[in-house]
């Protein structure tokens, strides 16, 4: 499988977040990445650097304020005490429900806060160089579908599918699930699948593409109701306006089961063939493996083997996306098992 990635993901590499209220050493760290790499080498798999530059797609996924803001967040952090280099900054006010979210303030941290969606993002002096790496992958991805391969793999990081339009969230910045499927509806697709197998709710994919029919958005996850992100992935949000009944969510309870998480997946698959996308966008979060630390499904390697036969016979054209998955040492032998079971399936 052909493999794109790009060393720039390093640069982000912020050393500590806050969970759940405590300081903790990040989860979401470059070594993830890099046991991917390793995994993927190991196993002969044909890893290139991306080709596509996202900058035109990034304002079809993200609000350009959003955008300028992420891209300047360091610089405005230093200039505000050359000091700041040693600091990671955190929001600590959000604009909640009767509170403004329409006009920028001047205040550093209350712009922060106007742009995530929680304190448990850190930003470092790399992460747009790293965010838009990843973009560009994504980008990138689509370009390689679009040129007759059948699957393709981003291997990137920080992940994405929790950032929104104009927010970001969940160690997620720029949504690459939303750049590829964004990108292969600009290279000629009318219709794309995502498919969101991730631990957590992908709240930003879902909110990008809620009122369009061009994009099915599919997501298997654990319950809102107690995992992250809390305030979307329920069951009955069915999309709107023009997406109406182009939003599947299938939450389901923590620890549950393997054989239920595989009921769920068929439940997902059958609403994609019935889609008929003329390509798939899969946001492959392996924080479903039962070793995670922030999760609780119970996968085991020989799972994600058998996650990727069967979405290879959806026969349509794959772009994987790496989202979360946080037991670091096992994830490169999980992602890995994912690419071989869609080739070999």
């Amino acid at each position: 499988m052909q493999v794109l990635h790009s060393p720039s993901h390093r640069a982000h590499a912020p050393a500590f977040e806050f969970f759940r209220g405590e300081r903790v050493p990040c989860f979401e760290t470059p070594q993830r990445a890099e046991f991917v790499l390793q995994a993927f080498q190991a196993r002969g798999h044909d890893i290139r650097a991306p080709q596509d530059d996202s900058s035109a797609l990034l304002p079809q996924v993200h609000q350009p304020r959003y955008l300028a803001f992420l891209q300047s967040a360091w610089t405005q952090w230093l200039a505000l005490d050359p000091s700041n280099g040693e600091r990671q900054p955190f929001p600590s006010v959000w604009p909640v429900r009767s509170l403004r979210s329409d006009v920028e303030p001047d205040n550093f941290t209350a712009r922060l806060g106007l742009y995530s969606m929680d304190n448990g993002s850190p930003l470092s002096a790399g992460t747009w160089v790293a965010a838009k790496a990843g973009a560009d992958a994504a980008a990138s991805a689509a370009g390689v579908l679009a040129r007759g391969e059948r699957r393709v793999f981003c291997l990137t990081r920080p992940p994405g599918h929790h950032a929104g339009a104009d927010f970001m969230g969940g160690y997620c910045f720029i949504n690459n699930a939303a750049v590829a499927a964004q990108a292969l509806l600009g290279r000629g697709c009318q219709r794309v699948a995502v498919l969101d197998v991730d631990y957590h709710h992908g709240n930003g994919t879902q909110s990008i593409f809620y009122e369009r029919a061009d994009v099915l958005v599919t997501s298997l996850h654990g319950d809102p109701r107690t995992e992250y992100p809390f305030y979307l992935g329920h069951a009955d949000e069915c999309g709107a306006a023009a997406g109406l009944g182009f939003n599947l969510n299938l939450p389901l309870p923590a620890g549950a089961p393997v054989a239920t998480w595989f009921d769920a997946l068929e439940t997902a698959c059958a609403r994609i063939r019935r889609f008929a996308p003329d390509a798939l966008v899969v946001s492959l979060g392996l924080d479903t493996f039962a070793g995670d630390p922030i999760s609780s499904f119970k996968l085991q390697a020989s799972d994600f083997s058998r996650l990727g036969a069967r979405l290879k016979r959806l026969q349509c054209p794959t772009a994987f996306v790496l989202e979360g998955g946080y037991a670091a040492s096992e994830l490169g032998i999980n992602a890995a098992n994912v690419a071989d079971g869609f080739e070999q399936g």
